[in-house]
């Protein structure tokens, strides 16, 4: 399959209403975003007023009914945004609390919760990691016990984006702690919810957007919130993962190129011994081996685009671009930043914050450690 896929008229539209959206309310505000500790909720209705918050859902529920490759489209551009937590807001929003939702859930959920959601008027987080558990999904001891109709759900969960922000939550519990992995389950939760309360983390980087830790004190909700059946949650989370790590892969590469080309620019304006610094061997022979790795990972990504909207399986594929593709972030913003020199090292320059917004690439969404073990697994080591 060929990159057309990317090129028709329709994605060229779409792109450049993406693009313009990004260039007026996420660009001059990303200092702003990262400041107050998370962007305004408003954005969210914006984009949803564009339809941009729901491009593969039915559009019984308001979605646009597109592929995989117009929200590959859609964060290549907001990537580019100049705020890592702007983008990651966002993406828990559109693939990491809603893909089950509307794969699973009853057409009694959808309308109360998925369809506000894509109008941007809910937002929503997804709540796995706790304290104990993080990439070990099966380590979660958040329990959710059977009360006549209702849910009653004690525990927490740490690194939750959209902490204070969202409206409701895609909480994944135990439910029958004796049933291996199928005693999960996946149950919204509103955060309106009598017993529900969270306190806000300070993080070094994705500033723009809020994370906190979340905690469940005998809270109820009905059962009818159980997303699916009762004791598929964790299968259904492995599935949601997978559009959460595809996402996370588009975007961090079109930051790299973002701050790639920033720091380009900053390299032929900037110098030293008498010439632009762009003009030393040195620096020209890293950018390009920057790029080239740039675009190494970005044809990698697409490949994984053209398999997802083929429905093939892309899991082993996705998850040796969500690994390479963290590292080679990394990798650009590190060298970036030591082109920058004493600018780099400041808050306010763009190889600065990606410096410390890249981290979190190997981290979240399953670490390098993990997705290596499953490659790994897979190659029959």
């Amino acid at each position: 399959m060929s990159d057309d896929i990317y090129s028709t008229p329709e994605h060229q539209l779409f792109r450049a209403t993406v693009r313009q959206f990004v260039d007026e309310e996420m660009r001059p505000r990303a200092r702003e975003f990262d400041a107050q500790g998370h962007f305004d909720k408003s954005l969210y209705k914006k984009m949803g007023d564009l339809g941009m918050l729901g491009l593969r859902y039915d559009e019984k529920w308001g979605g646009s009914g597109l592929d995989w490759s117009y929200s590959a489209v859609l964060f290549e551009e907001i990537g580019r945004s100049d705020n890592a937590g702007v983008t990651m807001g966002i993406s828990v929003h559109t693939d990491m609390a809603t893909p089950s939702l509307h794969q699973f859930g009853s057409d009694e959920l959808k309308q109360h919760f998925l369809v506000p959601s894509i109008a941007g008027e809910m937002v929503s987080a997804i709540a796995v990691t706790e304290p104990d558990a993080g990439s070990d999904v099966a380590g979660i001891k958040t329990r959710a016990v059977l009360d006549g109709d209702e849910w009653v759900i004690n525990g927490s969960k740490m690194y939750i984006t959209n902490a204070a922000t969202a409206d409701w939550l895609c909480l994944l519990a135990v439910t029958d702690p004796d049933a291996g992995y199928g005693g999960y389950s996946q149950i919204i939760v509103p955060t309106d919810s009598a017993g529900f309360s969270y306190e806000l983390l300070d993080k070094i980087g994705n500033r723009g957007s809020d994370t906190g830790q979340l905690f469940f004190d005998d809270v109820r909700v009905p059962v009818s919130h159980t997303i699916g059946e009762i004791g598929r949650g964790f299968q259904q989370q492995m599935m949601q993962f997978q559009d959460e790590r595809l996402v996370a892969c588009v975007s961090s590469i079109a930051s790299a190129k973002d701050v790639w080309e920033a720091t380009r620019k900053w390299a032929e304006e900037r110098i030293l011994f008498g010439k632009p610094l762009s003009k030393m061997q040195n620096t020209q022979f890293r950018f390009v081996e920057m790029l080239t790795d740039i675009t190494a990972a970005h044809e990698l990504v697409r490949a994984c685009v053209r398999r997802v909207v083929a429905g093939e399986d892309a899991t082993e594929m996705i998850s040796m671009a969500k690994l390479f593709c963290a590292r080679v972030s990394r990798s650009v913003s590190d060298q970036c930043i030591q082109f920058s020199g004493g600018y780099g090292y400041m808050r306010e320059s763009p190889a600065g914050r990606a410096f410390v917004d890249s981290r979190l690439g190997s981290i979240g969404g399953g670490s390098d450690e993990t997705m290596m073990h499953y490659l790994a697994k897979q190659l029959g080591f």
